[in-house]
């Protein structure tokens, strides 16, 4: 009878079967586009937590993308990670990602267009998903590092954006007096592919009237998140210390933000 009495307890104590990490399609459509995004979350959490648009490197939404946007949502965030090319472009290798990317990063108001869509989607997705809207933010990586910035400088109502090894240019540096957000950017000492580009985004941001940081992480290179940049040399190159250096900023900056309050 003892060991009947302890198993029910143990399965009611057990997490449920269904408990699991989400990762369900989200499509829209926008000027005769048709977008295909997932949107990421531990449903094993039934509180309500911060909403993230997250942008991927120039490879777009992929299975390492959707890895990557469940290893940070974990319980702490829902995630909706955005197509930003539609749903027929799936770039397989670098030269196709930087074609696509190219039109994006040369009409920056198409992109603001798109990645404003996004946000709005993930809003949206309050009605069936956990979450809190008072907490919205955005991150991006590489070429989705130029997407969440170009978000912020359309002065989009977030609470922050974070930015890691991201493209710093802009069509229009006055746009940085429109930022609602706090900024956080993150981008490597070494990074050939950005650094060109410190100087002009410093005095474009400092006409920003948010709080904003600009972190340069010593030896790092372009691409320090990805861990698909497993060439031990080059200038895309991932590296584990970075990363969890700038993971561990980008929670602490939206803790803050997020614990401000409406």
């Amino acid at each position: 009878m003892i060991r009947l009495v302890v198993l029910v307890l143990c399965i009611l104590a057990a997490p449920p079967a269904w408990a699991r990490m989400v990762a369900r399609p989200v499509d829209w459509t926008l000027d005769g586009t048709r977008f295909h995004s997932v949107l990421v979350y531990d449903d094993a959490v039934a509180a309500r937590r911060p909403g993230l648009v997250m942008v991927p490197n120039w490879y777009g939404v992929n299975a390492i993308a959707i890895d990557k946007a469940k290893m940070i949502a974990g319980r702490n965030y829902v995630i909706l990670l955005t197509d930003m090319y539609g749903a027929a472009v799936r770039p397989a290798n670098d030269m196709q990602a930087g074609a696509v990317v190219k039109p994006l990063l040369s009409d920056r108001v198409l992109m603001r267009t798109r990645i404003r869509r996004a946000l709005d989607e993930l809003r949206s997705q309050a009605a069936t998903a956990p979450i809190d809207l008072s907490r919205l933010a955005a991150i991006g990586f590489c070429f989705g590092g130029a997407a969440v910035l170009d978000l912020a400088r359309s002065g989009a109502d977030v609470k922050a954006v974070v930015s890691f090894h991201g493209n710093l240019t802009t069509d229009d540096p006055a746009l940085a007096r429109r930022i609602r957000a706090d900024v956080l950017v993150m981008n490597g000492a070494d990074d050939a592919m950005t650094s060109p580009d410190f100087g002009a985004f410093l005095d474009e941001m400092r006409q920003t009237p948010t709080d904003w940081q600009f972190v340069v992480i010593g030896h790092a290179v372009h691409c320090f998140t990805e861990t698909e940049a497993t060439a031990p040399t080059g200038m895309c190159r991932y590296d584990a210390g970075a990363a969890a250096r700038s993971y561990a900023l980008m929670r602490q900056w939206l803790a803050v933000r997020f614990a401000r309050g409406p």
